[in-house]
């Protein structure tokens, strides 16, 4: 199995993570659609990944999200997958920084992929397919220093894409969080301090972290898999994020749930009316 002929929609496509998926992707055949506010960088990442459609937008603009999802699922007739990996980091103690950086990076990492999604979601249920995958990270199953604004908004994700998985999987969508270690990107350079000032300098652990295009290859041949928690880590960071899996079986619980009509009975209880 491959991802050629499906359109894939990517955020956070100019640099790291995104465009290594973006490259990815396209070695298989996709066609894609990619974001992100640097529209000159996407314009590069395009030119090396075959049809593409270059779609900028700075991910907080909830209200202009509707429009841009008309436009990525015209383009080509729908969307086959959605990958939600803008986002922005953290270094910072908690007793330093300043509640404005939180609200940044909940703005930023939770808020914004899940507005975009709730902007893609009706059309895939109604369609009965589609691949939703969000880019967490090892800080978003393990809450670790430095780094409290962006854990609670990485496991908060985790938590909508759970719930979402939980929701639509009896409706034909497969629903992916991937859980990313120390990556060889500029995540930690542009990661916020306490009073939101750019950090401008990298992390040893980063900069010896996995090539970011190996990590690509195994997100796609996890999603392709069926894997609904990737973990995309070495070492002592995989320990970490193993340590705090969902089981399958948990996850196929929950979703049983929602087949067997769990959503219908609350309406009733909520109304009294049978017929809903």
């Amino acid at each position: 199995m491959t991802f050629a002929g499906q359109t894939i929609w990517i955020t956070g496509a100019s640099s790291g993570i995104g465009k290594a998926l973006a490259m990815a992707f396209a070695a298989q055949g996709a066609r894609l659609v990619l974001s992100g506010r640097n529209e000159a960088a996407l314009g590069e990442v395009a030119a090396a990944c075959g049809e593409t459609r270059v779609l900028p937008f700075e991910t907080t603009d909830y209200n202009a999200l509707p429009a841009l999802a008309d436009q990525a699922w015209g383009w080509r007739g729908g969307i086959d997958c959605l990958v939600n990996n803008a986002g922005i980091s953290q270094r910072s103690l908690a007793v330093d920084t300043t509640f404005a950086v939180y609200a940044q990076i909940v703005a930023v990492d939770l808020l914004a992929p899940i507005a975009l999604t709730q902007a893609v979601l009706p059309r895939m249920a109604a369609r009965g397919s589609g691949r939703l995958a969000f880019v967490s990270s090892v800080a978003g199953k393990v809450g670790v220093p430095m780094r409290s604004g962006y854990c609670a908004a990485k496991f908060g994700l985790a938590g909508y894409a759970d719930s979402v998985r939980a929701e639509t999987a009896h409706l034909g969508l497969d629903v992916h969080t991937i859980y990313p270690g120390s990556i060889r990107t500029d995540v930690s350079r542009n990661a916020l301090t306490a009073d939101g000032s750019r950090r401008g300098a990298s992390d040893s652990v980063i900069d010896n972290g996995l090539d970011p295009d190996e990590a690509a290859l195994e997100m796609l041949a996890a999603m392709l898999a069926g894997t609904r928690e990737i973990i995309i880590a070495r070492g002592r960071e995989t320990e970490l994020a193993e340590a705090r899996r969902t089981p399958d079986a948990l996850f196929d619980q929950i979703a049983g749930m929602m087949a067997a009509g769990y959503a219908e009975r609350l309406k009733v209880e909520a109304t009294g009316d049978a017929t809903v």
